[in-house]
């Protein structure tokens, strides 16, 4: 009977700290980087999604990040308005490639500055013409956390 009694105090002293160890390393995010692919933003540092018309606004499709007819609301609609006559896309409703980056690169149309956080998405500025618009917690597919810019261009699909 004392054997057992010994092996359990054992046992217990053995678990107690791995779950203390298991609880920190998940406090702190260390368990992240063997999470799934798409709840992880990509690694790259300059995105492509092909935004077109469903139900009277601009919506996309990325199955790599498990978004499928994601929806721009709330002044962002307008905004890809204003980046599509610009580039005079021919039938940008049917859709267009739309690039995206934290950085700056060759050929960017817009950039879009970082407003403030609400309702768990971001509101960013486009400066000509003065608009803003709120990107949705979608915006966390793609960055771990809200860049303080963004650089876009409109262009047709190739």
């Amino acid at each position: 009977m004392q054997r057992s009694i010994s092996f359990r105090r054992i046992l217990l002293a053995l678990v107690i700290p791995l779950i203390v160890a298991a609880g920190i390393a998940w406090h702190y995010g260390l368990f992240n980087r063997f999470a799934p692919a798409p709840s992880r933003p990509p690694a790259n540092s300059m995105m492509i999604i092909a935004p077109y018309r469903h139900a009277g606004t601009w919506v996309f499709d990325d199955p790599r990040v498990g978004l499928v007819r994601e929806p721009f609301v709330a002044g962002v609609p307008e905004m890809i308005d204003v980046l599509v006559a610009n580039a005079e896309i021919p039938d940008a409703d049917k859709g267009f490639r739309l690039l995206f980056s934290a950085k700056p690169f060759p050929g960017h149309q817009e950039k879009l500055t970082w407003v403030r956080g609400e309702a768990e998405g971001n509101y960013y500025r486009l400066e000509d013409p003065p608009m803003e618009g709120w990107l949705c917690p979608a915006l966390f597919k793609y960055f771990a956390k809200a860049p303080k810019e963004l650089y876009v261009k409109a262009e047709p699909k190739r």
